[in-house]
């Protein structure tokens, strides 16, 4: 990377961290001050904080990814999500307002009892946990690339800064961060799609791009069929997706100490509300840049290897030339078919359309097979190499094809990013363990000050766990949907006891407490067969809890009334 994307890189994550340390400075030494910021921030600031609590560098590394290996189809995921903010601005932030709880776990035991308000807070913090540990392995790649380091040294970079920078900072911090975290993300993602589109040959513009990358199949935005096992239909999306959605932000302390930080319930509704109907059209846009991305290596030669440790090994291995000639070839036949293929559909030439098109697709396959062989040569020859490189490859275009200055910026973009989704679950990992654990039963009455200094304490914990879960996940394939995948293991469970507490007034706690543990064992069991596409676990794990709440509860009642 050249020294003026440093400079630019340095000065734009630098300026923001500063100004965002600047603004936190006034809140309170306490709990409320280092959580809540103090409540007090108007619904401009919820929205777009909650926005980048979701939006990490996950998102602008792999999303972009998963369009260029499998196409739109993933913005079906987010098809709940309006639905699921409507019901959360009726049902649940009410409740948090009217008793001014600083975790949605405290309301459980308003609810029902103290033991299912510490299972339920123990179900948030494992994938909570887990995810911001795979959230930490995004921004580690892009250092990866950058600076050729060891992903474990930039693993441990990227937890420090982070882990440290949230001790320092605290809720209003992070908010304030996020304000402009989400204006320069924003910004880099529309300046890297105006230069893919002018980097294109002269002939390609917008039009012909999304042609041929439809006939290449990648313009799968909606599928209509009912099938449990797809993991992205329309089907699953508004019905496991709203699940999914309403149980990260009615429940996951991440989201709701976002906007619990809102000066009254109005102000957390506005921007919740603007949320849900913003979130699909960025989503969308940003899968559209992967698609750009996708239509530009047509004309362009893409590496075998879109991560250059991995190309670094490639390039000394025993008989990598004549598999390199191999991919030129194909390459070469591929953009000659594609550009015949542009022109048969612009000259309304539909007979020859379908041959071109299975001959792109048959080349696209051998791509493929040359990949596999350039993996399994230098596994031969006692190298790593990883198939799965989607969580490489819009990083890859950046360095190597975007202008000075520019690239600084965005890799600036895609860290803050990460930055601010993970300070968010750092606060809501910190919030959990001192409100519903330490606080509530450890040390009921210490000082603002020592709960303040203990937060900080435990910040610095959570930073090591997740450093450490952060080193297991680098090769998991596409991070988003290791996230997701996660979060669908226990939102299902949580949501149902949150329901429960909402609509089924009569059932107790210990109703609510063993349906929990039931149908957490059977959704990970579920998942452990394969049974269902992970999306069907949401909606699995919600209704196995209100079923069997009910069952049980009518079983007490039962009992009850016999003589």
């Amino acid at each position: 990377m050249h020294q003026l994307d440093w400079i630019v890189l340095l000065l734009t994550i630098g300026g923001i961290v500063l100004y965002g340390s600047w603004k936190g400075r006034e809140a309170k030494h306490s709990l409320k001050g280092f959580l809540l910021a103090d409540r007090e921030l108007p619904w401009y600031h919820i929205l777009l904080s909650v926005m980048a609590t979701q939006a990490s560098a996950i998102t602008f590394l792999s999303v972009p990814g998963q369009a260029y290996t499998d196409g739109m189809r993933f913005v079906q995921f987010y098809l709940g999500l309006p639905i699921a903010m409507i019901v959360l601005s009726v049902t649940f932030i009410p409740q948090y307002y009217q008793l001014k709880i600083f975790t949605a776990y405290q309301f459980l035991e308003e609810r029902f009892d103290s033991k299912t308000r510490i299972l339920t807070s123990f179900l948030f913090l494992i994938p909570r946990a887990l995810s911001t540990g795979v959230t930490i392995a995004a921004p580690s790649i892009i250092l990866s690339t950058l600076l050729g380091w060891d992903l474990t040294w930039t693993n441990c970079i990227t937890a420090a800064v982070v882990t440290f920078y949230c001790i320092f900072g605290g809720s209003k911090t992070i908010s304030y961060t996020q304000l402009l975290q989400m204006g320069v993300v924003l910004a880099g993602m529309v300046i890297a799609a105006i230069y893919i589109i002018q980097a294109l040959p002269q002939e390609i513009g917008m039009k012909e791009s999304l042609q041929l990358a439809g006939k290449m199949g990648k313009i799968n935005l909606i599928d209509w069929k009912f099938d449990i096992n797809n993991r992205y239909t329309i089907w699953s999306g508004i019905i496991g997706g709203f699940f999914l959605q309403l149980s990260y932000f009615g429940t996951d302390q991440s989201q709701v100490g976002r906007y619990l930080t809102g000066h009254t319930a109005n102000e957390s509704k506005k921007g919740l509300l603007l949320n849900g109907f913003l979130k699909i059209p960025m989503q969308f846009f940003i899968l559209l840049v992967g698609i750009l991305v996708f239509v530009f290596y047509q004309f362009n030669q893409a590496p075998i290897f879109f991560n250059k440790s991995t190309e670094l090994s490639w390039s000394t291995a025993k008989g990598h030339e004549a598999i390199d000639q191999e991919n030129k070839q194909i390459f070469i036949q591929k953009k000659q078919t594609e550009t015949a293929l542009i022109q048969a559909i612009s000259q309304e030439e539909s007979a020859k359309i379908p041959a071109l098109k299975s001959k792109i697709m048959d080349l696209h396959d051998q791509q493929a097979k040359v990949k596999e062989k350039a993996v399994e040569l230098l596994k031969s020859q006692g190298s790593k190499a990883e198939s799965q490189d989607t969580n490489y490859i819009f990083l890859r275009f950046i360095v190597d094809h975007l202008p000075i200055g520019l690239v600084g910026f965005l890799i600036a973009m895609i860290l803050l990013a990460s930055m601010g989704s993970m300070a968010s679950a750092f606060g809501s990992l910190t919030s959990t363990v001192m409100v519903d654990i330490y606080q509530r039963f450890i040390n009921q009455h210490a000082s603002n000050e020592h709960y303040w200094w203990s937060s900080k304490l435990v910040t610095l914990a959570w930073g090591i766990f997740c450093l450490i879960v952060a080193q297991f996940s680098v090769n998991m394939g596409s991070l988003i949907e290791v996230v997701n995948i996660l979060g669908s293991w226990f939102y299902g469970t949580i949501l149902g006891v949150f329901l429960c507490a909402f609509y089924l007034p009569k059932t107790q706690g210990s109703h609510v407490f063993w349906a929990a543990i039931i149908a957490e064992a059977f959704v990970i069991y579920a998942w452990k067969i394969d049974l269902m596409a992970f999306l069907w676990l949401n909606v699995l794990g919600c209704v196995m809890v209100v079923a069997l709440a009910f069952i049980f509860q009518s079983i007490g009642q039962l009992t009850k009334a016999k003589p």
